[in-house]
């Protein structure tokens, strides 16, 4: 059952990255600068929690999972999904950083190219999602 889970939540992972991809993303760009920054600040404070969650209980259950059954494959998925955080601290949040800290009354096209930036460094928090999801499908089938 562990197993099963992992996989649901990796999707749900890899969802919700895909839905900032390719919905959000795009949509925030229509904005001026100043509301694209706004709205870049609000949804950040609710995503990283939701996907912080994600990444640390689907690496759980993937362990769960290997551990129960002996397939290896469990953990390496759930290692994947945990793979985000290194990643979003090391690569994505120095562009995070400057975000928060930038006033929207000050927002600009620096501000607009940072926000660019960070959907291209987001994109790998989508395939690393993904790669999860597949390598955790994989350990599930019979």
């Amino acid at each position: 059952m562990a197993g099963y889970l992992a996989l649901v939540v990796a999707a749900l992972f890899a969802g919700a990255a895909l839905y900032i991809n390719v919905a959000e993303q795009p949509a925030r760009l229509a904005l001026g600068d100043p509301a694209m920054l706004i709205q870049w600040q609000r949804s950040y404070e609710r995503a990283a929690l939701m996907q912080a969650s994600l990444a640390i209980v689907g690496f759980l259950l993937g362990a769960s999972a290997a551990w129960q059954t002996g397939n290896p494959a469990f953990l390496v998925g759930g290692l994947v999904l945990l793979a985000n955080w290194p990643y979003t601290l090391s690569a994505i949040m120095p562009t995070n950083s400057r975000l928060k800290a930038t006033d929207p009354a000050d927002a600009g096209p620096e501000t607009r190219k940072l926000v660019q930036a960070w959907g291209r460094l987001h994109a790998g928090r989508s395939a690393l999602g993904l790669a999860a999801t597949v390598i955790l499908l994989w350990a599930a089938l019979p």
